[in-house]
This record gives structure tokens, sequence and C-alpha cells, in this order.
């Protein structure tokens, strides 16, 4: 059996196990957090007939004609909603584009989520793998917020009703004329509070390490792959990492399908660096003050999507 490369925690020990289990839940969440920037979860609750569900509704949608496709790409809604086309977006500080196209599903109560006509199942399966990886990570944020020290529901209070987004990927086969310095998903962070990345149809993930070398994270059944994003990053004044990853071209010539879900917070959250987090850091704030709204703007603008 495959081995994983990152921590892996059970979900079911935090959320019925003793105390005992329950902490070092929780510590091995921090310290992965800290460390690396990277977890693994199990028994996280999402079902995977569901997951695998999606991934048949995705590759059928990503196989309709371009024109079909691009009918659900609306510039007014700078890619946060509907499909998004390929070699559109690329990585901060990185010219070349990605070489992906994706679809975006987010919460209703703040953009209208568009509707594949051709695909009659695509919305309702969409919707509730969104539901589920939603309670999923909001379990996860009250181990975190309690790893930091702080009131169990901090973190996950801030993502209450937020526009949080379930992006589904094809990377297709790479076509012979891509630029020789794109990749599938160049170098980047993400923008977020945390991301949980469904398992992926093939290989290609990896992370950056602190002594500059690449880890390849495998892609193993029943596990959902875990990351902190920026914000959390600058919540924390920099305890917990916002750790670089790419994807990179394996198999250039098969597709690729991936399902991260980027848990956002409310876009009135002040990221200001918590006190608690300062202290542990130092003492001196290393981040500017700056909502969540703000911020996310800003990154838009940097990957092309504004």
């Amino acid at each position: 059996m495959m081995q994983q490369t990152i921590p892996v925690v059970d979900l079911q020990l935090f959320l019925h196990g003793n105390h005992n289990q329950q902490q070092e839940f929780i510590s091995t969440l921090g310290n992965a957090l800290e460390a690396i920037g990277f977890f693994a979860v199990v028994n996280h609750g999402v079902d995977r007939a569901l997951i695998q569900q999606a991934y048949q509704q995705a590759e059928a949608f990503f196989q309709l004609s371009d024109e079909t496709k691009l009918r659900y790409e609306d510039p007014t809604l700078n890619g946060q909603r509907g499909f998004t086309r390929f070699g559109k977006e690329h990585a901060k500080d990185h010219p070349a584009p990605d070489l992906k196209e994706f679809w975006h599903v987010g919460r209703e109560s703040h953009l209208a989520n568009l509707d594949p006509v051709e695909l009659a199942e695509f919305r309702s399966v969409m919707d509730e793998l969104y539901k589920q990886l939603d309670h999923c990570a909001t379990n996860l944020l009250e181990a975190c917020a309690l790893y930091l020290g702080e009131s169990r529901s901090l973190l996950s209070e801030m993502t209450i009703a937020s526009d949080s987004i379930l992006r589904i990927i094809h990377y297709p086969p790479v076509p012979e004329t891509a630029d020789p310095a794109s990749l599938r998903s160049a170098p980047h962070e993400d923008i977020n509070l945390i991301t949980l990345l469904c398992e992926a149809t093939d290989s290609g993930l990896e992370l950056l390490q602190r002594d500059g070398t690449w880890l390849a994270i495998p892609n193993i059944p029943g596990q959902i792959i875990v990351d902190s994003g920026d914000m959390l990053e600058q919540l924390t004044n920099g305890l917990l990492k916002s750790t670089t990853h790419r994807v990179v071209n394996h198999g250039d010539r098969d597709r690729r399908f991936s399902m991260p879900f980027f848990v956002h917070p409310v876009a009135k959250t002040d990221l200001t660096p918590l006190p608690p987090c300062i202290a542990k850091t130092g003492g001196v704030i290393r981040f500017p003050e700056i909502t969540a709204g703000e911020y996310l703007q800003q990154r838009l603008a940097e990957i092309g999507l504004k």
C-alpha cells in the first residue's frame, strides 16, 4: 500500500474519541500546519461515492465543445462562478499561464451558480459536495482554533455564510504548443484560510519543503489533503505556514481532474494577527491590517481573474 508523505489524522477521533485522542488530533493537525502547512485527513465524512460522481460529472462537462463551455464564462463574475477557459489563470509573479480550465461553485447567497443545462445532475451533485466539504472544513477549523489556544468557534465562525469556493479543475493532456515555462499549476500559495483537496484522479501535487526540495504528495483513496492558505498565515502572524505547492506535468498525455475547496472567511473579517500568535512568534506584528475582502480582491487581480 502506498504510504502518505505528510501527517495523517482521523477526523472521527476528534469528533467522537476520548480526551487523549482529541488532544492528539489537535496537536498533530496544528504541528503539521506549523511545520509544513499540509496534512491528510481520513474518515472525513465526505461521501467517497459522491466524490466519484462529481468527477464523472466534471469529465462529462469538460468533454463538451469549447463553444458550449464558453457559454458559461461570464466576464462580469471575475471567474468566481461557472467556467474559466484554459490558460486564463496564472500563479502570482508567474506570467506563463497554468495548463488548466475549471468551474467554480460558490454559496448562492453571494452569487448565483451557473447551471450547465447539458448535464441534468451536475448542479445537484456539486451542491451536495460543497455542503459536505463545508461541514468537514468547520470541524477542521475548530481543531485548528483549539491548537492556537483560542475558543473552539473562533475560526469556523469567520466562515459562516462566507463565499467559500469549490473549484472543479480539468488538466487536459499537455499540448505540444504549451509554453515551456507552463505547468499544470505553477508554484503558488492558496489565498484563503484552508483548502480541502478531494483525492485527485492522478498524481502531480508537490509541496516545497523548507530545504528547497519538492515533496510529492500521493493520491491515496479515502484521504482529503488539507493545506493552510495565506489568510491563516496572516491571522496567525506566520505561526501556521502557507506552503508553496504546484502540480507538475506528470503523465503529459493523460488528463487529470481535481477538486479543491477553498475555505474563505466573510469579507469583513479582520485579518490583523491574533495577539497570542504575535506573542508566540517573537512579539512583532509581521503583517499589515487588512480585511479578508480587501485581501481577496488584491490577490484575484494578481492571478489574472480580475
